[in-house]
């Protein structure tokens, strides 16, 4: 027998014998096989996708969504009470006294406007009678609610007669109730257009930048106040009411072609 067919296990130095051996195809289990390719496909795949997602930008990215804008002030938007609108409370450093007891008080403009045009009406023989001017919201508060609890009025008849508090042109600074100082039982009344002073009014007030508020079929359904004069000799007061006025148009019209 040859020498080297006889050579043993033994005869292999031991260090090689603690080596495995690489197994064959025929020793590897199919499935274990199958799920080992599964995942490695799987491994590629991600990463396939990972590097497109980082190389070209997202779907997110290329399309632009444009903010929703928020709604601006529209015509419908304009408060009105009753035919009537807001106006806001005059700082009271900006007001002068029209009466020598200091009690009914305009903006320093109209308050000057006021006494020129009482002293030309005098002249004439004619006696302007200032009965109010700027009233705080608490003073038309109790003119609203007390005068209207006090004589059992109706709210929507009350309103036509007196403005609810915080629009009220009183407000302003800017109006003022006048009467006849020579006829006083005509004052807050609609008589006061039988009197010398208000036939005066008609003819001279726009000279002094005053003009009726509420003269009849007024647009904003208020009743007649012959008595209830506004100045509108600035920018300020012009913007305060025709600004306001010509929302509640533009309001009323929409409505109309809506309905």
């Amino acid at each position: 027998m040859n020498h080297k067919q006889q050579t043993s296990k033994e005869d292999i130095p031991e260090a090689l014998r603690d080596i495995p051996t690489t197994p064959t195809s025929s020793s590897l289990n199919p499935k274990l096989v199958i799920l080992g390719l599964s995942g490695l496909a799987i491994i590629i795949l991600g990463s396939l996708g990972i590097m497109r997602l980082m190389s070209s930008p997202s779907e997110t990215n290329t399309v632009s969504v444009e903010p929703t804008p928020s709604p601006s002030p529209t015509p419908e938007t304009v408060e009105n009470i009753l035919g009537h609108l807001p106006y806001e409370e005059a700082d009271p450093n900006q007001l002068k006294s029209i009466t020598n007891d200091g009690r009914i008080k305009l903006r320093e403009k109209a308050a000057d406007s006021f006494l020129k045009m009482q002293r030309d009406a005098r002249e004439s023989g004619i006696i302007l009678n200032p009965i109010s001017g700027f009233r705080t919201v608490e003073q038309q508060e109790y003119l609203f609610f007390e005068i209207k609890r006090q004589r059992n009025q109706d709210t929507r008849k009350r309103a036509e007669v007196s403005a609810p508090p915080n629009y009220s042109e009183h407000h302003t600074g800017y109006a003022v109730d006048i009467g006849d100082g020579q006829v006083p039982a005509t004052n807050l009344s609609e008589n006061f257009e039988q009197t010398p002073a208000f036939r005066w009014l008609e003819n001279n007030a726009a000279k002094y930048s005053f003009e009726l508020s509420f003269p009849r079929n007024n647009p904003q359904g208020i009743s007649y106040e012959p008595w209830h004069w506004r100045y509108v000799g600035d920018g300020e007061s012009l913007k305060t009411f025709y600004e306001a006025q010509q929302l509640q148009n533009n309001a009323s019209s929409e409505d109309n072609l809506v309905n």
